[in-house]
């Protein structure tokens, strides 16, 4: 199976492309330019696994949450590419993700969503009879760092920017039911591709035009006071 993966919801650009059982990576800190180096990382990216976008079987984008800006230009890549192409697409939550690339079974994903407030979930991994899969504790929500909601049990990995910016505060709510924190980690195109190759498996992604954003954040645009506060969404 050929698949690629990408995701813009952070300040990183990460790809990922699986041709055959083997995965081509490339992740850069992209700041504000996701949009202008994008495709042509992309098109590097299938050079460099000698692949052309029709060899693919589909295309998988982190959903958010995230950025507004970068999750609506993977979206929008994702959405670009499946129509020229002709491919199926898979979105994947963000958060879920940072689940998948933290390699532990127990996580409490949290992205810092500025404005004083946080992008959260738990997630834990269950073992089939063919395969482990990630079982939403708590779905993803938006919250204030001090009400994020409790989680039962110890052994729990805290996961995400979150992390490092309200380390006091979700530390007093979870405190010794955690075993450790991976305040650096990110929502990468890797754990994006390893999540939506089930999806493709089964025949469960969607069509191109099905490519949709997960903002859970409703607002798009600070008001005039916010931004000269120095408040970012």
């Amino acid at each position: 199976m050929n698949l690629l993966a990408l995701d813009t919801s952070t300040e990183y650009l990460s790809l990922a492309l699986l041709r055959a059982g083997e995965t081509f990576t490339f992740d850069v800190r992209a700041g504000q330019t996701h949009s202008q180096i994008i495709l042509p990382q992309i098109q590097a990216l299938l050079n460099a696994a000698d692949v052309q976008l029709k060899d693919l079987q589909g295309i998988a984008f982190g959903a958010g949450p995230g950025s507004f800006t970068g999750v609506r230009i993977a979206a929008g890549v994702a959405q670009g590419l499946g129509f020229g192409a002709n491919l199926p697409v898979a979105s994947i939550c963000t958060l879920l993700a940072l689940a998948e690339a933290s390699g532990a079974s127990k996580v409490i994903a949290c992205l810092d969503a500025r404005m004083g407030e946080v992008y959260h979930a738990a997630y834990e991994k269950m073992s089939g009879e063919i395969h482990s899969a990630w079982q939403a504790v708590l779905a993803p929500g938006l919250y204030k760092p001090e009400l994020v909601p409790a989680v039962q049990g110890h052994g729990w990995v805290g996961a995400g920017s979150g992390w490092q910016t309200y380390a006091e505060q979700l530390s007093l709510i979870y405190g010794e039911q955690l075993h450790a924190v991976q305040s650096q980690l990110l929502p990468t195109a890797s754990a994006i591709l390893r999540l939506a190759q089930p999806i493709f498996a089964k025949g469960e992604a969607k069509a191109a035009d099905e490519a949709m954003p997960i903002y859970i954040r409703n607002r798009v645009a600070l008001k005039t006071t916010e931004r000269e506060q120095g408040l970012r969404l």
